[in-house]
């Protein structure tokens, strides 16, 4: 089994440049997988080892990071492998948005822990906004959410630009927002303070905080969590889920989806067949050959796949 932590915080940091360095190091001696962002509004990533006790290491060695003691972490576990390499990067947006006025590490909205959630979404002035992107929507949300639809985050401060919410909207609802890990909600939760949004609420540690705490027949949730890694979605449970990802586009695809005639392993699927070249699907084959022939010689194959963070 493999042992995995989502983890993020915004906080001030002076060296960005130093902190990806010891973060590098230090986890690299810990044979820590998985991906890491620093930059200078706070630290996000996701993690694994086949080892608890070097995860447990891993981010205890996080938390010594000035400003960083209370990181937000999340924890679940795999059959699969969920990254096959550590990466840590430098960003200007630990979570990219485009708004350098909007600064978490100055105003947020108020956390809302797991527990007190399904009695704020009971309340009849909440309005329950999805900030994830339309196809983490598509396989599961909260019920009665509003999806904006956005393909990247970075869309949605347009998406609330066009809502034309009234003044007395901003003064007296509740806006109930909520993501993967928490880290897209608490800074959209930044920006509707900005833009004059009196209570502004969002879930803290994310909806996979929610999986841990909150028990099946409690939940409000209907369907998986997709998640960004090789695991694709979560179950309830936080068990793997039944979406595998079409790695032309990058979009969940379900056992239906597959039996498509379009679908082609590694290369396209009904969603973006009729998008690729036939350059682009050349390509993808000769990739997705190279990974048959290294699963069938029980090596690990390292493509040019980017990994995306919530």
């Amino acid at each position: 089994m493999y042992n995995i932590a989502a983890l993020y915080k915004f906080a001030k940091i002076q060296n960005p440049l130093k902190i990806h360095n010891d973060i590098r190091s230090n986890l690299k001696k810990l044979s820590i997988k998985g991906t890491i962002l620093v930059g200078e509004e706070g630290i996000n990533g996701t993690i694994s080892a086949t080892l608890k006790d070097n995860l447990d290491e891993a981010i205890k060695f996080l938390k010594t990071i000035k400003g960083f003691n209370d990181l937000d972490v999340k924890y679940s576990m795999s059959k699969r492998n969920p990254f096959i390499r550590m990466k840590v990067k430098l960003k200007k947006e630990i979570v990219t948005i485009g708004d350098s006025s909007i600064d978490p590490t100055e105003q947020v909205g108020k956390y809302v822990d797991p527990k007190d959630w399904n009695k704020l979404l009971e309340n009849e002035d909440t309005i329950l906004i999805d900030t994830r992107n339309n196809y983490e929507y598509s396989i599961g949300t909260f019920k009665n959410s509003i999806n904006p639809k956005t393909d990247k985050f970075r869309e949605f401060p347009l998406w609330i630009s066009k809502q034309k919410f009234s003044k007395k909207d901003k003064e007296t609802k509740k806006i109930a927002m909520f993501c993967t890990g928490g880290i897209r909600c608490e800074k959209a939760s930044s920006l509707m303070k900005n833009q004059g949004f009196k209570n502004v609420y969002h879930l803290k540690g994310g909806i996979l905080k929610y999986f841990e705490l909150i028990s099946k027949t409690e939940s409000k949730w209907k369907g998986e969590c997709f998640v960004f890694d090789d695991r694709v979605s979560v179950k309830q449970d936080l068990s793997d889920g039944s979406y595998d990802m079409c790695h032309g586009c990058r979009m969940p695809i379900t056992t239906k989806d597959k039996s498509s005639k379009k679908y082609i392993k590694g290369v396209s699927c009904s969603k973006c067949f009729d998008k690729k070249t036939k350059e682009q699907k050349s390509r993808y084959m000769s990739r997705q050959k190279q990974i048959d022939l290294a699963k069938k010689r029980n090596q690990i194959h390292i493509g040019p796949r980017e990994e995306i963070l919530n």
